[in-house]
């Protein structure tokens, strides 16, 4: 007999936005950011869906919610029987800007479904990282979510992940700019050729390397370090104006890179003052550009999915 999940259970869990690649970090590198949803959830004999803030009026409000289509098929896989589940969801995380929502919300999905698992049965965060990455099919974008910090992650030959985090600078400092405009991750990862020289991919390599030593220990590499060979000039035709906006910003000595597949851009920055000079510059771009800006500045996330117990 097929195991039941217990009803009543409600309790609440936060993932943070995400920003993925950092430049040359294609599809390895990703950085947590204190910007998060807020989902509460309980398990009950049917299902339902309540969606306040980003993707209200868009995103389903029945079973085939991602985040409850998830939780139901993760306990499947544990040899549970689903229970239903009331959704309530304050989504904070903007949807198709290259900030991680889909990656929090297949992160919370995951980590709410095992934490509502009976003791014994609870895979834990390794589960869930697990779990995520392989839903998305890389792990640069959930390695933070789940575990919070800067993630270096990778994919095994058998299909496996990993990931370590790694300790970042005490100055460092994130800059979003937030474009109005969207753009989804298929059409960005259209636009990347099949193959590269391998000369580029050395280059790459070294921008990477330095790159994690910038975040870690020497901040004033950054633009340096940020240097990308892999995806950003290929992607630049379909989101021109971030495009420009990371040229402006570059050209100032500001590393400024597209966060994730875009069209959001971010800048890594050592100190208040530099974050104050990234602001001045998006505002001056903003004035002339096609598409309205919105600037944020998140803390940066020392963890991930937070998951709270009513």
């Amino acid at each position: 007999m097929t195991a039941q999940i217990a009803l009543g259970q409600h309790l609440i869990v936060c993932p943070p936005a995400t920003s993925a690649n950092l430049g040359p970090g294609f599809d390895s590198l990703g950085l947590a950011l204190e910007y998060r949803d807020r989902l509460e959830v309980r398990t009950a004999q049917s299902s339902s869906v309540q969606i306040d803030g980003e993707g209200a009026g868009e995103l389903p409000t029945d079973e085939s919610h991602l985040i409850i289509k998830e939780m139901r098929r993760y306990w499947g896989k544990a040899g549970f029987e689903a229970a239903g589940v009331q959704l309530i969801a304050h989504n904070r995380i903007p949807h198709a800007r290259g900030m991680g929502s889909s990656a929090a919300a297949i992160v919370a999905a995951y980590a709410a479904a095992d934490a509502l698992l009976p003791e014994g049965s609870r895979g834990g965060t390794e589960a869930v990282f697990q779990a995520a990455a392989q839903w998305e099919g890389h792990p640069d974008n959930v390695a933070p979510a789940v575990f919070g910090g800067l993630s270096i992650s990778s994919t095994s030959a058998d299909g496996s992940f990993s990931s370590v985090q790694v300790p970042l600078h005490q100055d460092l400092r994130a800059v979003l700019a937030i474009p109005s405009n969207g753009l989804s991750t298929e059409v960005a990862r259209g636009a990347l050729p099949a193959q590269v020289d391998h000369s580029i991919a050395a280059a790459n390599s070294a921008s990477a390397a330095l790159l994690i030593h910038a975040l870690s220990n020497d901040p004033s590499v950054l633009l340096a370090g940020t240097k990308d060979y892999l995806h950003q000039d290929y992607r630049a035709a379909s989101m021109p104006q971030s495009a420009a906006l990371i040229a402006t910003l570059r050209e100032a000595g500001l590393a400024a890179v597209v966060s994730g597949a875009g069209p959001t851009v971010l800048t890594l920055v050592a100190g208040d003052a530099q974050v104050a000079e990234v602001l001045a510059r998006i505002d001056e771009f903003s004035a002339h550009s096609t598409v309205s800006w919105r600037a944020e500045v998140p803390t940066l996330a020392a963890n991930g999915v937070t998951v709270e117990v009513l």
